[in-house]
């Protein structure tokens, strides 16, 4: 890696956050080109993860909006504090204030209530502003997002055009539960985050738990790897990878060979349906235990 990414890399990896080379280059450009980064990959792999590391890394504030179904420019961008509003016109009409006087003094910023959009342009100093599943929204959310993304600025018709008094860096999220309109993907850098190797995931324990065993260490990385391959319902992230591992950590558990009792009661770290559980059963564990070194 060029210094510049392995530097990324670096101070991503002093806070506990295993960036792989790809992702230390869509980081170290997204820094560069002052673009928004899409992460889209399946759940549980640590894209949302991505922003609170760069968030920490950059001593800066982290704004999330969390998308839904139904999500609107209201709830995301900014509302008005009406029954504010209301109070301030009972009194000022019973101070005998004209309509036009009452009208500009309520649309003033006092009574306005920041969202995440809004808030994130609005700072002095460069947030990381996270957009969370941006695949939930509807296209007609996303249309609106493309005039924040191109040009970090909103309008907000009784107060005009806001611009960015710094530029937020910008990451969103997809599950890839629908597909995202091109305008969206071409005014962001692209990623796709997978689930991280058997080498990289170890490297992810350790850097969270630094105290665990390291033998135990890779063998939870290659079990949760042969757990993966299975037919699951829904397959397990890196958080419950390391769920795991603290449990079995902390019950003092050295060989994984050893304690295939331990293993299959502490799955309810990894497995969050009924029939993940079912399929996953004892012979296949051990079957799975045995491509353990």
């Amino acid at each position: 890696m060029t210094p510049a990414r392995t530097e990324i890399a670096d101070r991503l990896a002093a806070i506990g956050y295993i960036a792989d080379r790809d992702l230390a280059t869509a980081l170290w450009l997204m820094e560069f080109l002052k673009r928004p980064l899409l992460l889209e990959g399946a759940a549980g792999v640590g894209k949302t993860e991505v922003a609170k590391a760069l968030a920490t890394v950059h001593d800066a504030e982290l704004i999330r909006l969390q998308c839904y179904e139904g999500l609107d420019q209201q709830a995301a961008l900014y509302e008005w504090n009406y029954q504010r509003q209301l109070l301030a016109i009972k009194a000022r009409e019973g101070a005998g204030e004209d309509a036009d006087a009452i009208e500009e003094h309520i649309f003033s910023e006092r009574y306005l209530l920041e969202r995440p959009l809004l808030a994130a342009i609005r700072r002095d100093r460069a947030p990381v502003l996270l957009i969370d599943e941006i695949d939930r929204a509807d296209e007609e959310f996303e249309a609106f997002l493309l005039e924040l993304l191109s040009d970090f600025q909103v309008s907000i018709p009784e107060l005009g055009t806001i611009s960015a008094r710094a530029i937020p860096r910008v990451v969103l999220t997809s599950n890839g539960t629908r597909e995202l309109s091109d305008a969206l993907r071409r005014r962001c850098l692209y990623h796709y985050v997978d689930f991280p190797d058997i080498g990289r995931e170890a490297r992810i324990i350790l850097a969270r738990l630094p105290a665990i065993d390291v033998q135990l260490c890779q063998q939870i990385a290659e079990m949760v790897a042969a757990i993966r391959k299975e037919d699951l319902r829904k397959v397990p992230g890196v958080a419950e990878t390391l769920d795991w591992a603290a449990t079995l950590a902390g019950l003092g558990v050295h060989d994984l060979r050893q304690e295939s009792e331990v293993l299959y009661d502490t799955l309810i770290c990894l497995l969050k349906t009924h029939e993940d559980r079912v399929r996953l059963s004892p012979e296949v564990l051990a079957r799975l235990l045995g491509k353990v070194a």
